[in-house]
């Protein structure tokens, strides 16, 4: 059974209504299929805003599919539910092969973060396609790895704004990756949790001093997974102030809707 994000059901409250880890927001949200250039079929959800111009893109790359993660991983569902209200901002989420979901299973089967380059590339085609603009990768754990492995050479490259990293455990990733970025010389801006299971942010510094234009920020308190309302909320204020002109403003996004609002099931 694949999730239907027109099965929501959106309601006006009798007054402002606090914005919870599953409070959905309103947006023009539909399925859409990636076609691989190796012939997959992967499932993935566009979320637009409902109305006035798109400000950016994110192309979200998920954590690894082996260990749970997927498309509709908690702050990638965040994103979808909260950015395109709140900032204008299109997500566009997507299963890498052979990862399932409640949006549905991607075709093909994990490839050790090698096939997934076409995966990928078959999402930054789609969004060029479709005319979003000002697009941005970002990654999560595993998906920090194809962003620096492959979102800084072509075909990807001169389709791309930047990419922003959070908990990168630069494991497949190597130094060379982290120089090819550098010659790439657009931003990259690298989230590192205090708690991190794979790099902390003193060791993430020190990776990413090879990047001159890498900003990489440390936030006390997080965990690899970024567990916590709080934290989910600093990382979207994070990518907001990176992909857009206007930011996430002075105290952040907003806490509360005025308007309609949907209550997700998980």
């Amino acid at each position: 059974m694949t999730f239907d994000p027109a099965s929501y059901e959106f309601r006006q409250g009798p007054g402002p209504t606090p914005i919870r880890a599953s409070t959905v927001l309103p947006a023009r949200r539909e399925l859409v299929k990636l076609d691989t250039e190796d012939g997959h079929t992967l499932v993935a959800e566009l979320a637009l805003p409902e109305s006035g111009p798109v400000k950016a893109t994110l192309i979200t790359l998920h954590p690894l599919p082996t260990h749970g993660g997927f498309m509709d991983s908690h702050v990638y569902r965040k994103a979808s539910y909260r950015l395109p209200a709140l900032a204008g901002i299109a997500v566009l989420r997507f299963n890498t092969r052979g990862t399932a979901s409640p949006h549905g299973t991607s075709s093909g089967a994990f490839d050790e973060g090698v096939g997934e380059r076409h995966d990928m590339e078959a999402a930054v085609r789609f969004a060029v396609e479709r005319g979003l603009p000002n697009r941005w990768l970002v990654g999560w754990s595993f998906g920090t790895e194809l962003a620096l492995m492959y979102g800084a050479v072509e075909p990807v490259a001169s389709q791309i704004e930047g990419a922003i990293l959070l908990s990168p455990p630069l494991h497949r990733a190597k130094d060379k990756d982290l120089l090819q970025w550098a010659a790439f010389g657009k931003p990259l801006t690298v989230l590192v949790p205090e708690h991190d299971d794979f790099l902390k942010p003193a060791e993430a510094a020190e990776r990413f001093s090879l990047v001159p234009q890498a900003r990489v920020v440390g936030v006390d308190g997080a965990k690899h997974l970024w567990v916590g309302e709080k934290y989910a909320a600093r990382v979207l204020n994070e990518i907001v102030d990176e992909v857009s002109e206007a930011g996430s403003g002075a105290a952040g996004l907003p806490q509360e809707w005025d308007g309609p609002v949907a209550t997700a099931s998980a």
